[in-house]
């Protein structure tokens, strides 16, 4: 009975890390989603666009600035976070995330898009240019700005 009652915590565990590492806290997983949520705060939305298992400057983005308190904290004030990812060991997420991809013109990661709270792109770079946290928050800042005097 107690082998049964710690499996079934273990597995749990797992599970709640898995969906954690994937989206990490304070992220959406679905860019309309983020959408909606932007619309009723008032943000806009920033979508990362990553190869989490097996792209070298997604990983080093991810350690860098991503997973960062201080980065998802204040990015959060203004942005709506969205991460689509591309892990070749999930094929299912892979494929459904390529066609979002696909539907959004990106050929490659990692790449950044920002939206205004309607959905339409105001930006797009490669996340790597601007490899820590304040660096990114500064670039971010200057993006939403640049559209703003629009």
């Amino acid at each position: 009975m107690i082998t049964i009652k710690k499996s079934l915590i273990a597995t749990f565990a797992v599970i709640s890390l898995a969906g954690t590492a994937l989206a990490g806290i304070g992220w959406e997983t679905s860019i309309e989603a983020g959408i909606a949520k932007a619309k009723q705060t008032n943000k806009s939305v920033m979508v990362e666009f990553t190869g989490s298992d097996w792209c070298p400057p997604c990983m080093m983005m991810e350690k860098q600035v991503f997973s960062q308190a201080e980065f998802v904290s204040k990015a959060s004030e203004k942005y709506v976070l969205v991460i689509i990812d591309i892990p070749k060991k999930n094929p299912t997420l892979k494929a459904k995330n390529q066609k979002v991809m696909g539907k959004y013109g990106v050929r490659g990661v990692p790449t950044i898009l920002l939206m205004d709270s309607e959905g339409k792109e105001f930006s797009r770079f490669t996340a790597s240019q601007f490899p820590a946290v304040d660096k990114f928050l500064a670039h971010l800042d200057s993006s939403l700005e640049k559209k703003d005097m629009e």
